[in-house]
Formats: C-alpha cells, structure tokens, sequence
C-alpha cells in the first residue's frame, strides 16, 4: 500500500467520499440558486483539511493546504475577470483541502471540459446557436485587434447564457470518485 498522500491521483475513500458530497451539495445550489454559499465552503474545508491531518498527519496537512490553496490560485483570475463566481471559487479551495493539489487540477481540467460541453447542450437547448458563433467571432476579432469586445459580448449581459460552474465541478468529481471507488474495489 502507498504512503499517504497516494500518488496518481488516488485518495481513501474516508476522504472521497466526503468530498463528493460537499460537490454534489454545492452543485445542487449552484442549480437551483446559482449561489453556493460560505456555509458549504468554508467547513467544507476545514473538514477536508482535518480529514487529511487525521488520516496523514503532517503530510496530510501539507497537501490539504496545497491542494485549496492550488485550486484558489488557478481560478482567481476568473473571480477577477467576473466570469466566475466568489462561491464556484471558494468551492475550489474547498475541494482542494480534500483531494491535494494533484487531483484538483484533473478535476479543474475535467470540470472545464464538463463546462463546455454543458454550455454546447444549452446554446443548443435555447436555439442560440447563429448568436453564439457570432458572438465568438466577434471575440475573437477583438482579442487579434487587442480591444475590448463590445457590450453584446460582456459577461455583464443579462441576457447572456451562463453554464453554472459548480455544477460543472460537481459532476466532475462525482465523476471521478465513482472512478476511483470502482478502481479501489476491482483490485
């Protein structure tokens, strides 16, 4: 059996599990309230982070704290462009205390892949598709010109299909604690 933190993206499931229900939790508000709350995140990650102390001691603090911190640092840039929500990134840190900085960015990079294709489903789904491509060549007109794009374009639009990322995350990691859990038990 590996040293705990296990690597290649493995956990124990008394840390899993737990951290697939604070995703599925706060997935479920983030779609029903597009808001996850600092009730979900903040013991969220004091569970993980003590989860991790308890079953690696000092180890297990060490990559807790990598790990929320890794997710708060790669998606904040979002928080600041205004294209992710303060709750999606708390939720994050949150899951990072659980799963360790190496597992949270397979789970940020599957959760950007669940985004999108979410956010396919739904341009089909509200018959927006001719708006969209327009919209994404006109972004991309902006970006070669190095200009802002136009109001149309902006996040601010209230008009503006939005792809709940929590969500997103959620199934990401359900997605994948399945995966783990499944693997762990066909050994």
């Amino acid at each position: 059996m590996a040293p705990w933190p296990a690597t290649g993206a493995s956990l124990k499931p008394i840390v899993l599990v737990p951290a697939v229900a604070l995703a599925l939790s706060a997935g479920w508000t983030d779609w029903r309230t597009r808001r996850i709350p600092n009730w979900l995140t903040v013991p969220g990650f004091l569970v993980g982070v003590s989860l991790n102390v308890l079953v690696g001691g000092w180890l297990g603090l060490k990559t807790s704290l990598l790990g929320a911190g890794f997710g708060l640092l790669v998606l904040l840039p979002f928080v600041f462009l205004r294209s992710l929500g303060a709750g999606d990134w708390k939720l994050a840190g949150a899951l990072g205390a659980f799963v360790g900085w190496e597992v949270m960015a397979d789970l940020l990079m599957g959760s950007v892949l669940m985004a999108g294709v979410m956010a396919v489903v739904l341009v089909i789904y509200k018959r927006r598709v001719r708006e969209t491509l327009r919209n994404m060549g006109r972004l991309l007109a902006s970006m070669l010109m190095f200009r802002m794009p136009g109001r149309e374009v902006s996040l601010d639009n209230p008009q503006s299909l939005k792809v709940p990322y929590g969500v997103a995350l959620a199934l990401t990691t359900l997605l994948f604690g399945i995966l783990q859990l499944w693997g762990a038990r066909s050994r």
